[in-house]
């Protein structure tokens, strides 16, 4: 046990180095700090180099397809095929009475629709906005799920133990599909596109209601001194891009955070073998990690659907302020 703790202090540090490496990689995306770990699923050569030399820059503008490209898909095709063409089936019967996984959906839709969209935008305009809250309901539910699901890391055990591939072939499809998370709300780019949307939706909501130049001219509550004006305006603007920067960082951090606690508590087996080169101390810790991470993975369930519901409503919230300025 001895000579094998030496060993892997010598390849790599400490194992308390190596956790703290694997933890990082696992939840980011299919890169990591360093560009030579970059890892894509399916390389396309960038179309020009926007930085020469500066080759983390170029990564992150990357034409290739990462793991969280493939999870998108993964999701669209889900979403596709347990809403889109289920309720388009649905539209197009002649007697249109929903049963089984419509009566499910319509529940669903109900509920955002007269809990989430008509108390927050009116009844006026319930009708016009319940299709994109409903869109990022749907997206953001099933993509924190998917991001539930070990299935990427159970595959990487039948890899290792079963077709007894090593972990240093990268020329192995499932060692490709091994780096990075599978969550994509995890991912700030993706949760920054959410919240691009909704910054968006809420100068169009305004836009539409009010008009153009009146949507701007409400941003301040009407018939204050002016040098009130002065500081109120730059805190108003502020509070624009405030909005969806909230948005952006909430989701994306806690969809982050639950995958790194359950990581960091697994990772107390190997911290505390190392610690007393004992793998006895390893099994006693693992009495207390496995369950411990296992209630956070309950936990991880709730998150995933009060994020989704979160999101929705805040953004409900932002494009019924724009629209009903007098609340």
């Amino acid at each position: 046990m001895s000579t094998v703790a030496e060993q892997s202090h010598t390849a790599g540090g400490s194992v308390l180095d190596q956790v703290g490496e694997n933890i990082i990689n696992h939840v980011s995306n299919t890169y990591t700090s360093d560009p030579a770990e970059f890892h894509p699923i399916i390389y396309f050569p960038d179309l020009f180099d926007i930085a020469e030399g500066h080759d983390m820059f170029n990564i992150l503008y990357s034409l290739s397809v990462t793991k969280h490209v493939l999870m998108l898909w993964v999701v669209f095709i889900l979403i596709a095929c347990a809403i889109i063409i289920p309720v388009r089936k649905y539209l197009n019967q002649e007697k249109a009475i929903p049963s089984g996984w419509m009566n499910a959906l319509e529940s669903v839709v109900k509920f955002i629709r007269d809990s989430i969209v008509q108390p927050n935008v009116g009844s006026k305009h319930t009708e016009t906005w319940a299709p994109i809250i409903l869109t990022f309901f749907f997206f953001i539910l099933f993509a924190n799920g998917i991001g539930l699901i070990p299935v990427f890391d159970l595959l990487g055990v039948l890899n290792r133990f079963l077709f007894q591939v090593p972990a240093t072939n990268d020329h192995n499809l499932i060692n490709l599909l091994l780096h990075g998370g599978a969550t994509v709300t995890g991912n700030f780019n993706v949760t920054a596109g959410l919240a691009t949307i909704t910054f968006f939706a809420i100068m169009v909501a305004g836009s539409r209601t009010h008009g153009f130049i009146n949507h701007w001219k409400n941003l301040a509550p009407h018939g204050l001194a002016w040098p009130v004006y002065i500081i109120l305006i730059p805190i108003e603007i502020i509070g624009m891009f405030v909005k969806p920067f909230a948005l952006t960082m909430r989701l994306a951090a806690n969809m982050t955070g639950g995958h790194i606690a359950i990581l960091a508590i697994l990772s107390f087996m190997a911290i505390f073998a190392d610690m007393f080169d004992s793998t006895v101390t390893g099994i006693s810790v693992a009495l207390f990690s496995i369950p411990m991470a296992t209630a956070i993975s309950g936990l991880e369930i709730i998150v995933v659907l009060v994020q989704a519901y979160v999101f929705t409503l805040l953004s409900a919230v932002f494009i019924g302020m724009a629209i009903n300025v007098h609340h």
